[in-house]
């Protein structure tokens, strides 16, 4: 008889100990899943404020998409300072050997195959008497795929450019007038101060630099540059209002039917 009392005491005791785990099982169970919409909640709140945060440009990817990835970006963000900082060191000694030095393009290409032929020639001619081998000049040729693509960009922006100043003369977009306008102005302007080679280097190192400070300070030029555009909107909304509507528009583009 004594058996048959404890063994249902035992049933009892092991039916509290396994609902007390169960509920612990299902109280850490529910205290996960809060964890996780919370973190779904702050990840969409996140996301909400990324997109409304202002960018120059209307820009939606980083930096480095935008400029097309790769080496080029690479090369221009200063992803590796040592060859960045390269190729800076030469567009700045080629702007001195031209301009400080004044020294002539022709003169230049001229000078240097004359000596690279003339090395050559004697190390080849010199090879059989110092038992040496003669020099391996690779052979260089122009890819066809490459020239042509080159050949098919070029014809494509300048068809490009050149519909964009049919279109300015037609007289259908004075925005864009204004703008192309004061851009050919600027650049004469330049142009009257500098020379071209100048102008070429002052355009490279503005390429050059301004990406990667823009890359560094986003935050704070993006700011800014929202500030900037309200003010401009502004600023345009009442130029267009009491100047830019009272200018008779050239004739209008055929409706479709």
């Amino acid at each position: 008889m004594a058996e048959h009392k404890e063994e249902p005491l035992l049933e009892s005791v092991m039916d509290k100990i396994s609902d007390k785990f169960h509920g612990g099982d299902s109280s850490s169970s529910s205290d996960s899943d809060d964890e996780k919409k919370k973190g779904s909640s702050s990840a969409s709140a996140a996301e909400a404020m990324k997109a409304k945060i202002y960018r120059l440009f209307g820009r939606e990817r980083p930096v480095h998409s935008v400029l097309g990835g790769g080496k080029p970006a690479d090369l221009v963000l200063w992803r590796n300072k040592k060859i960045s900082g390269g190729v800076l060191a030469g567009a700045t000694a080629i702007w001195l050997l031209f301009e400080v030095m004044e020294y002539h393009l022709l003169t230049l290409v001229c000078h240097c195959l004359i000596l690279s032929l003339a090395v050559l020639f004697l190390w080849s001619n010199a090879s059989t008497f110092i038992n040496k081998s003669p020099p391996n000049i690779p052979e260089v040729k122009i890819p066809e795929d490459a020239a042509v693509n080159v050949a098919l960009t070029l014809r494509y922006e300048i068809n490009r450019g050149f519909a964009t100043l049919r279109e300015i003369g037609h007289g259908r977009d004075l925005k864009k007038f204004l703008i192309v306008i004061a851009g050919l102005w600027l650049l004469s302007v330049l142009g009257s101060c500098c020379n071209f080679l100048t102008l070429s280097y002052i355009v490279f190192m503005v390429l050059y630099t301004v990406p990667v400070l823009y890359e560094k300070y986003e935050d704070k030029v993006d700011a800014f540059g929202e500030k900037a555009m309200i003010e401009l909107k502004k600023y345009y909304a009442i130029f267009d209002e009491k100047c830019l509507s009272k200018i008779p528009k050239g004739p209008l583009k055929d409706k479709k039917h």
